[in-house]
C-alpha cells in the first residue's frame, strides 16, 4: 500500500530522538548524542520529543496568531509593517516572500501570510488585537531559548566539543519566532507557487511546531525524492540549516525542503499554522569551520564569514531586494 510505504520511507528518513535522557542527564544521555549525530549527517532532519517545553504556552500562542490571522485584512497590513521597534512585531501578508528565490528559482510569492518576532530583532508596534499577542509570543520565545540550549548542547557533544562550546555565540542570538498561517486555497495556486517554496533555512537550526494537515512540510530524500515529514502529537522537527551546516564544512547537512499545496480535490479543510523558531547566532560570529570537521589534512571549503553578513545575503535573496 502506498501509504504505508511513504510512512515508513519517511520514518527513516526523519528519526524519532526522545532528547528527554540528555536534558535530565539520566542513563541514555549518549544514546540521544549518537542518535542526533546520525541524523544530522544523514538528513539534517529529526523529530524531538521529552523536550519538556509547556503544553498550555505553545496553545495560548497557537491560539491567539490563529485569532490575529482572521482579522481583516486591511487591519493586519496596517500593523507589523515598520522597522523601527526592537522587539516589534512584523507581519508578513500573502505572497510577500518567495524563498525558492534562495535556491536561484524565480517563483510567484509563497501561498502564506506569518507574523515574526525576535528580542533583538527590528520590528512594529505591537497591535491592540488580539489582547495578549505580545506576552503569548514572549512567553513562547523563552520557552524556545530553553530548548536550543539543551540542543546546542546536544550538538556539541555529537562534534566532540564541550557541550557549552557554542553558548559564547548566543549571547546576543538574533533566533526568530514566527507563526505562520498557510490559509485554505479556494482557488488555484500560480504556476509554480507553493504555500513555501523550495529552500533552505538560513542560521543554525529550526525547532518546529508543526500539524498534520493536507499539503503539508516535505523533504528532499537525498535521491531527489519529496517526503511528507511524519506528524507526532507533541514533538518538534529540528533540522539543521546553513549557517551551521559551513560551521560543520558541510559534513552535517541542511536539507531542501518545502511546504506543499493541499490536493484540489481535499474532503476536509487544509488550512494549516505552524510555529518554526529559527535558532541565529550574534551578528558578529564568525562561522568558520570548526577543528574537527578540518583535522587530518581537510581543507575548509569556506572563507570565515560573519552571521551578520551572511543572513542580510539570504534575506535579500528571499525578498527580492538588490
Amino acid at each position: 500500500m502506498q501509504v504505508a510505504t511513504d510512512e515508513r520511507q519517511a520514518a527513516q528518513l526523519i528519526p524519532v530522538v526522545d532528547v528527554g535522557p540528555f536534558i535530565r542527564g539520566e542513563a541514555g544521555a549518549k544514546d540521544v548524542v549518537q542518535a542526533i549525530e546520525a541524523a544530522a549527517r544523514d538528513t539534517g532532519f529529526f523529530l524531538a520529543t521529552g523536550h519538556n517545553v509547556s503544553p498550555e504556552v505553545t496553545s495560548r500562542l497557537y491560539g491567539l496568531a490563529r485569532a490575529y490571522f482572521d482579522l481583516p485584512e486591511e487591519y493586519k497590513r496596517a500593523h507589523g509593517r515598520g522597522t523601527g521597534v526592537a522587539g516589534g512585531v512584523a507581519f508578513s501578508p500573502i505572497a510577500d516572500e518567495a524563498l525558492a528565490a534562495t535556491k536561484g528559482i524565480q517563483t510567484p510569492g509563497d501561498y502564506k501570510e506569518s507574523l515574526n518576532f525576535g528580542i533583538r530583532l527590528p520590528g512594529d508596534a505591537w497591535p491592540g488585537r488580539p489582547e495578549g499577542l505580545q506576552q503569548a509570543f514572549r512567553d513562547y520565545f523563552a520557552e524556545m531559548e530553553t530548548l536550543a540550549r539543551h540542543l546546542r548542547r546536544i550538538f556539541a557533544s555529537a562534534i566532540g566539543l564541550e557541550p557549552d562550546y557554542f553558548e559564547p555565540a548566543f549571547e546576543n542570538h538574533l533566533s526568530a519566532l514566527r507563526v505562520i498561517n498557510y490559509p485554505e486555497q479556494e482557488e488555484s495556486p500560480l504556476p509554480g507557487q507553493m504555500r513555501a517554496g523550495v529552500h533552505t533555512d538560513y542560521g543554525f537550526m529550526t525547532i518546529l511546531r508543526s500539524e498534520a494537515s493536507s499539503g503539508g512540510l516535505q523533504v528532499q530524500s537525498r535521491d531527489g525524492r519529496w517526503i511528507d515529514a511524519p506528524s507526532i502529537d507533541g514533538a518538534y522537527v529540528i533540522n539543521i540549516a546553513d549557517a551551521f551546516m559551513r560551521w560543520t564544512n558541510d559534513e552535517w547537512v541542511s536539507t531542501p525542503h518545502r511546504v506543499a499545496n493541499p490536493p484540489r480535490e481535499k474532503k476536509v479543510s487544509s488550512r494549516r499554522q505552524s510555529i518554526p523558531f529559527f535558532v541565529n547566532p550574534g551578528k558578529d560570529t564568525v562561522i568558520s569551520c570548526l577543528e574537527p570537521f578540518c583535522a587530518d589534512g581537510k581543507q575548509a571549503k569556506y572563507e570565515p564569514i560573519t552571521y551578520g553578513d551572511y543572513i542580510n545575503l539570504k534575506t535579500s535573496q528571499a525578498f527580492g531586494k538588490k
